[in-house]
């Protein structure tokens, strides 16, 4: 019989976690018009095998924090434990298997009582084939009846499978080929084949005081147990993803264990540093290294990389320290079996008497495993996936057969292993339920096309030829590049109703204050959107910006930073969060650097991210780490800004002056040309010229890239105007300085209203390189009556010093900027950039006749980092200190 009923139907075969979940999200994207079928013979919904369990000693395997079945809202499990299972649950506790069962089947629940979302019919049968039927799919089910469908989505799992048993065993009752679905014997010893997690919980559950659980395996590896608290996640080396072989691979990763213990003590934030990367790790091996990566290596990444929960590790160790668990280390050769028992032989001639064969070898990852599958492998709808495990499936989860990609027919889990080869923990399982079930939705709404995507896998609702712009704009960005705006233009023109474009524009127009466009931009973006249906990504984008330009400052950080956790891969958006040479940022010192840590899990060594952590590292004096970065993420991509500005901060902060300035001078030459904010380049060359004490070399440099003839906007006050105050203090350039040139060209609001206190501290060095005392009281006054904590702790004491300075009040002026020193972080920027103050403070000292505390502080600055600068100043104020002294003995 065939049903159909009018509706357009999806049928998702397999209620599991995985199944459940997808038919969650589409009940709740789809309207009523449609109808879910969740097909499965199992009894209970949500549960599949990993989580059908009653025994509430069997634990997660991730703590709580990790197992929400939202990738946007990581609490949600915690949040529901706490409400329906204990509410002095915490983020670090394992839940039982039992409970997180009953919340997938529990999402499903709440899903279908909201009106107007999806009907679903749950089906407790078989699905005995798929088949294509025109533009869509009849689903045969083993009772004979046939479904109408327009998407199908395989959601079945791996079967566990007893191809390793001689027929004497497979033919015997006594053999528990499946122990979820069947019952372990209560009396007599048992013999558990395979020492995974499935032989953990079965082995606590069987445990008697009367019996002896034998454990039968290759390897006689047993699962590692979490530790808490935990180390936070290593990144992986830079580069690890282009490693050519698996020998290779090997000693990569071997190396990164081993640094990684050295640094935390534990081997576990190595392993778990590899997860943002492990696909690519799989995808990057041959077909053969594949093979031998299974052959060799599966079992050793299984028990390092899923981990007993502490108290599964401990009960099992207590099961084995009473003697009545025992592990053997081989294979079974021989079975006898006779009325009482099974008299099974192992391959080391060990015999034992068992009541019964408990199979935990894991599911078959093979095809031939499932009769579905071999059906479906045999009508071309399926094929195998690489080095033969699940099935062959695109990266947004469509299965590769001969259907084209216009008809929905979708997996999730651990049938497409073979492409990810992690494919059936949550993490994976709740992205991959989302997408397939976006995909789906889509389709049934009448998007036939894939979307396109950016670099990083976000989707784009726009025109293929209107996301390619996006997208080569998206990567001038990225690599500090002139053009994005540009190239954002050339995207909307290509398309008017490119919400995403057209948001981006004005972000970027705010951000840079280049441009008095950006309103017209936001509202084209929110024109845009009442007509389009968005991504999620897309509208929390567009949110996002719009409450960054519409409100005030801390409100519009807020926003932003919440869509970075929601959406960590939005680079566009990362790139405004972390202050750059681009971008003054919503983070300063230690907050940065937790904020672009914490993107690593999403990232993995990107050349982009390579670039960013690297500033990052050199901010926190991992000269040698932040050099490694730089370096890797230059090898990927030469013109990428954030690591050349990276390494220049090494450079500059180790003292290698010479060789700073010779690697500088040739990417300024070579590909400085397309840079955006080129001129900080050229500050960091000059800077590096300054302290080599070659004066002339810093004049032909201004003259050539830092003139305000060739810089503008904020940079002419950051760098140009930076540059010549240093030069004044320094004593290195103290006639001619173009200042007057300078402050004309500056942003009239960088020296009266500043829009940050890193704006404020250029602004006020300005003015100072001027002279002008009447507008350092001013701007003075105005921060202290900020209500920003920085502008009146720093920024309102340092324009007070730096007054004193122009009206030669050393004294009062040391006392004041000795207190700045202290207290600059906030402010912004590098330590390269406010060491301006620092200069002027030894300065001020020379100039009171303070020689002994201007050396001193001199002589910390020489201890950090050589400087002919710093060594002739040094040298010059003991002289004048030797002057003074010997004019005043002769006296």
């Amino acid at each position: 019989m065939l049903t159909n009923e009018g509706d357009c139907r999806v049928v998702v075969v397999g209620a599991g976690a995985g199944g459940t979940l997808v038919a969650t999200h589409l009940v709740t994207a789809l309207s009523s018009r449609f109808r879910v079928e969740l097909v499965d013979p199992a009894p209970s919904t949500g549960r599949g095998q990993a989580y059908s369990t009653s025994d509430e000693r069997h634990l997660l395997n991730v703590p709580a924090s990790g197992m929400s079945a939202f990738p946007r809202d990581p609490e949600h499990f915690l949040r529901w434990l706490r409400t329906h299972h204990d509410p002095r649950f915490q983020p670090h506790d394992f839940a039982p298997r039992a409970a997180f069962g009953r919340y997938v089947e529990s999402l499903l629940t709440t899903a279908t009582e909201f009106p107007g979302n999806a009907r679903l019919v749950r089906r407790r049968a078989e699905v005995a084939d798929i088949a294509r039927a025109g533009d869509g799919f009849v689903v045969e089910l083993s009772d004979g009846e046939r479904l109408e469908a327009r998407a199908v989505v395989l959601a079945t799992g791996s079967r566990p499978g007893t191809g390793w048993a001689p027929p004497e065993l497979t033919a015997d009752p006594r053999l528990v080929a499946d122990p979820w679905t069947q019952e372990i014997p209560e009396v007599g010893d048992v013999l558990m084949l395979g020492s995974g997690l499935t032989m953990v919980d079965l082995a606590i559950s069987a445990d008697r005081p009367d019996r002896t659980v034998h454990v039968v395996s290759r390897t006689d590896a047993v699962p590692h147990a979490h530790v808490l608290p935990t180390t936070p996640p290593v990144p992986p080396p830079p580069g690890i993803t282009r490693t050519p072989d698996l020998d290779t691979l090997r000693s990569t990763v071997a190396a990164h264990v081993e640094q990684t213990v050295a640094s935390t003590g534990d081997w576990r934030a190595a392993i778990d540093g590899l997860r943002p990367v492990t696909a690519q790790l799989w995808r990057g091996l041959s077909e053969a290294d594949k093979r031998r990566f299974i052959a060799e290596d599966a079992r050793s990444w299984d028990v390092h990389r899923h981990r007993m929960a502490p108290a599964t590790a401990r009960r099992l160790d207590a099961v084995a320290a009473a003697g009545r668990l025992v592990r053997h280390r081989g294979t079974l050769a021989a079975v006898r079996p006779d009325p009482s028992a099974l008299h099974v032989t192992l391959d080391d001639g060990t015999t034992l008497r068992v009541a019964a064969v408990v199979n935990c070898t894991g599911p078959v990852g093979s095809i031939a495993a499932d009769p579905l599958l071999t059906r479906l492998a045999q009508s071309g709808l399926v094929r195998p996936g690489p080095a033969g495990l699940g099935i062959d499936t695109a990266d947004d989860g469509r299965i590769l057969g001969t259907l084209p990609d216009t008809l929905p027919f979708l997996a999730v889990g651990s049938l497409r292993r073979g492409n990810l080869w992690e494919s059936t923990a949550m993490p994976e399982i709740r992205e991959q339920a989302y997408d397939v079930a976006r995909v789906v939705s889509r389709s049934l709404h009448g998007e036939a096309r894939r979307r396109p995507v950016d670099p990083y896998g976000l989707t784009l609702s726009t025109s293929q030829d209107a996301a390619e712009r996006y997208n080569a704009a998206l990567g001038r960005l990225l690599r500090l590049q002139d053009g994005a705006e540009e190239g954002l233009a050339e995207a909307v023109a290509a398309d008017e109703g490119f919400v995403q474009a057209h948001a981006a524009l004005a972000l970027l127009g705010h951000e840079w204050g280049t441009t008095s466009h950006w309103r017209e931009s936001l509202r084209a973006a929110h024109r845009a959107a009442s007509e389009r249906h968005l991504d999620d990504r897309e509208a929390s984008f567009l949110d996002a910006v719009t409450t960054r330009l519409r409100t005030d400052e801390a409100s519009g950080a807020a926003a932003l930073l919440r869509h970075v956790r929601l959406f960590p891969r939005d680079a566009l958006a990362v790139s405004v969060a972390v202050p750059t040479v681009a971008f003054g940022g919503l983070t300063s010192g230690a907050q940065t650097g937790d904020l672009v840590e914490s993107l690593g899990r999403s990232y993995g060594d990107d050349w982009w991210y390579a670039g960013q952590l690297a500033f990052v590292r050199q901010d926190q004096e991992r000269w040698a780490e932040a050099e490694d970065l730089a370096s890797y993420a230059l090898s990927v991509e030469p013109s990428s800004g954030h690591a050349v500005h990276a390494r220049a901060h090494v450079f500059y902060e180790t003292g290698q002056h010479a060789a700073g300035l010779a690697w500088l001078d040739e990417w300024i030459r070579t590909r400085g040309p397309e840079a955006n904010h080129r001129s900080h380049f050229s500050w960091h060359a000059a800077l590096h010229e300054l302290m080599q004490d070659d004066v002339e070399a810093v004049r032909r440099r201004y003259a050539r890239e830092l003139a305000p003839s060739v810089v503008s906007g904020s940079r002419v006050v950051v760098d140009s105007g930076s540059l010549l105050w240093r030069g004044r203090v320094t004593g290195a350039w103290t006639d001619d300085l173009p200042v007057a040139e300078v402050r004309r060209r500056a942003p009239v609001e960088w020296l009266t209203a500043p829009p940050t206190p890193f704006a404020a501290m250029h602004g006020a060095v300005l003015l100072a390189a001027d002279g002008d005392a009447t507008a350092l009281a001013e701007l003075a006054a105005s921060a202290e009556r900020s209500d920003d904590r920085v502008f009146r702790d720093v920024v309102a004491p340092l324009c007070t010093g730096l007054l004193q300075v122009v009206e030669e009040r050393w004294n009062a002026a040391a006392a004041t900027l000795t207190g700045v020193t202290a207290t600059m972080a906030p402010l912004g920027g590098s330590r390269a950039q406010r060491d301006v103050v620092e200069d002027t403070l030894v300065h001020v000292l020379a100039m009171a006749g303070r020689t002994t505390e201007a050396a001193e502080l001199l002589d910390q600055r020489l201890s950090r980092r050589s400087s002919a600068l710093d060594a002739r100043r040094r040298a010059a104020v003991l002289g004048t200190a030797r002057t003074a002294a010997d004019t005043a003995s002769t006296r």
